[in-house]
């Protein structure tokens, strides 16, 4: 199968609009997770909000207007040219769609439920569709033009890595010529309280492998990349998937799944582990994930390789971290300077995991391959190898 690459991407997160903002906020170490009180029952929630404006949908969309799809829309705009030039070269049939999500348009569900608890009734526009999953991919379709394959996939907190595998096999298996591929997620009441129920959730800003510990800090955005065959600086080198069913909320200690999936991304592209620059971490902040995690990284990695997770600034945007993640990759690989993504610690690190070689603020170190890991609830796990082949 022919190289595929990568637009620049479109972001939306916590550190703004755009790549610049992103950049600067994040080879900076600026942190984007704020306190919240209006999303935890009874508790302060600090979570990796998005600031920016976010406009309304245009009114032939109204009835898909949800935060969800206006952080889409923000971010798709941003690549508007080459998905123009990918429409105007390969057609609307031609191009797919495939998002990550797990909140679509809660956002409104949570506002017509509240309304029934005073009126006794659902608005009169409230229209289940808006909180479907599926409807993510819907509104790209629509709002693009895009005739082609549009899917939503929703496997937790691997849902948009996973959209990459899947964008690259449409390719491969020759139903399109060039793919939609990232996540979005926002956030929502529902979540939040969900992970709390968990005992998830840290009472303060994350800390991920901090010593004391407590759980995640919850974010939101969105991040869209163009695939497909039309070369660039960033190539795809290499997906990786598994599912190990180990427990429904807890990874396989040994992280044997989450093995495999790195495995198999670095046999697809071709290289080894030693030829792995840096890692973005999943790196949540929960005692047992970072446990399995840090313990996996040191046996396949050992202290050579750069790491960090980027959850601790920007918290984890669950079905939207692994494209927001890629995005942060992105970034690494592209920047002039050859500055990596920072560790950003809010205390000593947990002596009982094992040492990493975790990036600093202002490390620089240019690397041709890098890897974004993501693991989600149930066991399912995807690694994504990235390239830049201009540097060797």
């Amino acid at each position: 199968m022919a190289d595929l690459y990568l637009s620049a991407p479109g972001l939306v997160s916590p550190f703004g609009l755009g790549l610049e903002a992103n950049a600067e906020a994040l080879f900076t170490g600026q942190s984007g997770l704020v306190a919240r009180n209006d999303l935890l029952l009874g508790r302060t929630a600090w979570v990796g909000a998005v600031t920016a404006d976010l406009p309304p949908l245009p009114a032939d969309f109204e009835q898909q207007d949800c935060r969800n799809n206006r952080m889409l829309r923000l971010a798709m705009e941003q690549i508007r040219p080459q998905l123009d030039e990918a429409l105007a070269a390969y057609g609307a049939e031609r191009i797919a769609v495939v998002l990550g999500s797990s909140t679509a348009g809660m956002d409104k569900g949570e506002a017509a439920l509240a309304h029934w608890q005073r009126e006794g009734a659902l608005p009169a526009d409230f229209d289940y569709e808006r909180q479907a999953l599926g409807s993510v991919a819907r509104f790209a379709a629509d709002y693009l033009g895009i005739k082609g394959p549009a899917y939503s996939i929703s496997t937790a907190c691997s849902s948009s890595g996973k959209a990459f595998a899947s964008g690259q096999r449409l390719i491969k298996a020759g139903l399109a010529d060039a793919v939609l591929v990232g996540g979005v997620d926002s956030l929502c009441r529902l979540t939040l309280n969900g992970f709390k129920a968990l005992e998830s959730v840290a009472p303060g800003p994350c800390t991920p492998f901090g010593e004391g510990r407590q759980g995640i800090s919850i974010g939101e955005g969105a991040a869209v990349f163009l695939l497909s065959k039309k070369k660039g600086e960033v190539r795809l080198a290499g997906v990786g998937e598994s599912s190990d069913g180990y427990h429904i909320s807890a990874p396989e200690p040994e992280g044997k799944g989450a093995r495999l999936a790195m495995d198999q991304a670095l046999a697809q592209a071709g290289i080894q582990y030693g030829d792995i620059g840096y890692v973005n971490l999943h790196g949540t902040g929960t005692p047992k994930n970072d446990e399995m995690e840090a313990g996996l990284m040191a046996r396949c990695f050992g202290a050579a390789t750069k790491v960090s997770t980027s959850k601790a600034q920007v918290g984890h945007a669950l079905g939207a971290a692994g494209a927001l993640e890629a995005a942060f990759g992105y970034l690494a690989l592209t920047d002039p300077e050859g500055r990596l993504p920072p560790q950003l610690w809010r205390g000593p690190q947990d002596p009982a995991l094992p040492e990493l070689n975790y990036a600093a603020l202002g490390d620089r170190q240019p690397v041709r391959y890098l890897m974004s890991n993501s693991y989600a609830f149930g066991g399912s796990n995807v690694s994504v190898v990235l390239a830049n082949d201009t540097r060797n």
